[in-house]
């Protein structure tokens, strides 16, 4: 759960340090409802870039930014796109938030501001003696150095050794410190072993491991929740909401689907993986290359009991259509062959690999629920082609140009072929089997408590409903330290 108790002698450094750089931070609601900021924010942000690293800029960790470069305000609904039966092949309609147009090109930085501002705002982290700790496979970390550097603290990075060198790049920009695990996007527990050490040989750090961390599903619960509810209600007309389609990486996204099927309650909940990782569908393991999802384990925080069906996507699948998705001969052949649209077609790098997979997903979901042209799912483009060029010209450098009959090929086999295997739909005791996975993980690794484990299962509607309702609390919590540090909202 989340621990709201407060350290009074450090809440009120932390707040002296705020108060010193001027950093005032967002409520929740104020992200949810960007256009409540203060007027003295909004009128800094219009001189201000969506990347710069000023604290203003935590005011964009939202939705609803103006798809800009610079300057950019607040729209009335979130960043979306629909995707075309003739892109997906199914008769169902498609969309996805799209995450571009956060602060560092991914939503993520908002499952880290989740993670980071309630042990700000009641004194357990201090910024001014504290460097926050960030495991991660990729834009956690780059959300977590990036919020960090807002608040004036340093910051250590971990992910593995084989992710994209954009992120490394990048990283070595902003973070304090870059650690490298051994392994790739599935090599989780190497990131957790190297937490252990840190822990046995450091006394000024403070890990915030988003798959553990309740702040991350609460951004995800409150914040994107919103954002398809206000999506949804503007598009779906007469229209059904089938579901949410998700992959899974630390689960913080898919918390989403809680508030979505509440205020939808026939709707379901698809949690989706790599099938070279089937950790959900098959109690397995492996490597895989889709970057930001799949961790041979099931996060702390994933609300197991709550979903409806695993979705297996191949990496190999994702990896073609990136290429089919950017390069110019795949733009060619969508546009002059297919009749995608110029437009749709521009838009197409807004999909990273893990956006990529979560289509694959919404088009095995809505195949295998025969669903029709008046049938929505809903699903979120993480982030973009922005951090991933590097795997296209590593594409480039093994397979050669990509050519018509490459786009040809792709087009056909890694998204029209799209079946429905490596699918299953759960019933009670399948979720208990993927539940009880938390145990070797969280109980035996990382010394978690079995009795909350338990909870999380029998006490279900208490104890998912008691860290929904937090918001609220942490939100009075944001006001109040604000006001410590001598700014009235």
């Amino acid at each position: 759960m989340i621990d709201l108790s407060k350290n009074e002698e450090q809440l009120a450094r932390a707040a002296k340090r705020c108060k010193e750089r001027n950093i005032l931070i967002p409520t929740f609601s104020q992200l949810k409802n960007p256009e409540t900021a203060p007027i003295r924010i909004k009128e800094e942000l219009k001189g201000i870039g969506l990347w710069d690293v000023v604290p203003q800029n935590l005011f964009r960790i939202t939705w609803k930014n103006e798809p800009t470069s610079t300057g950019g305000l607040f729209r009335d609904i979130a960043n979306y796109m629909e995707i075309p039966p003739e892109l997906s092949g199914v008769e169902a309609r498609i969309i996805a938030l799209v995450g571009k147009f956060f602060p560092t090109g991914a939503h993520k930085v908002g499952a880290a501001f989740g993670c980071l501002v309630p042990p700000l705002v009641t004194g357990q982290f201090d910024p001014t003696k504290h460097k926050a700790v960030w495991p991660s496979t990729g834009n956690y970390c780059r959300g977590g150095a990036y919020d960090s550097t807002l608040l004036s603290c340093e910051s250590i990075a971990i992910l593995p050794e084989e992710m994209s060198q954009e992120r490394f790049d990048w990283l070595a920009s902003v973070a304090g410190e870059v650690i490298k695990t051994p392994g790739s996007e599935s090599n989780v527990k190497e990131i957790y072993d190297k937490c252990w050490e840190l822990k046995r040989t450091r006394d000024d750090i403070f890990i915030f491991n988003q798959f553990a961390e309740f702040g991350n599903y609460l951004y995800h619960y409150e914040v994107t929740g919103h954002a398809m509810r206000e999506v949804l209600e503007k598009e779906l007309g007469n229209d059904r909401f089938s579901g949410v389609c998700l992959t899974t990486g630390s689960a913080g996204t898919i918390a989403s689907g809680d508030f979505m099927k509440q205020e939808f309650p026939t709707s379901k909940v698809a949690a989706g993986e790599a099938v070279q990782c089937p950790t959900l569908w098959l109690n397995g393991y492996g490597a895989h290359r889709i970057e930001g999802i799949g961790d041979k384990h099931v996060p702390w925080i994933h609300n197991v009991r709550n979903t409806d069906m695993i979705i297996a996507i191949d990496d190999a699948d994702s990896m073609n259509l990136i290429r089919l998705f950017n390069e110019p001969a795949g733009h060619k052949y969508l546009t002059k062959d297919v009749g995608v649209s110029e437009e749709i077609v521009a838009k197409l790098d807004l999909l990273g690999i893990s956006s990529v997979a979560n289509l694959l997903m919404a088009i095995k979901y809505a195949k295998y629920f025969e669903l029709t042209g008046n049938d929505v799912v809903l699903t979120v483009f993480t982030d973009s082609m922005e951090m991933y060029q590097s795997r296209l010209k590593e594409a480039n450098s093994e397979h050669g140009k990509y050519t018509h009959e490459n786009a040809i090929r792709d087009y056909c086999r890694s998204l029209q072929a799209q079946k429905t295997d490596a699918m299953i739909e759960l019933g009670h005791y399948d979720r208990k089997r993927i539940h009880h996975l938390k145990y070797f993980t969280w109980i035996e690794q990382q010394m978690f408590e079995l009795d909350e484990l338990n909870r999380q299962w029998y006490d279900y509607e208490e104890y998912w409903d008691g860290i929904q309702q937090l918001t609220p609390q942490i939100d009075e919590l944001i006001v109040a330290f604000n006001d410590e540090a001598g700014f009235k909202q």
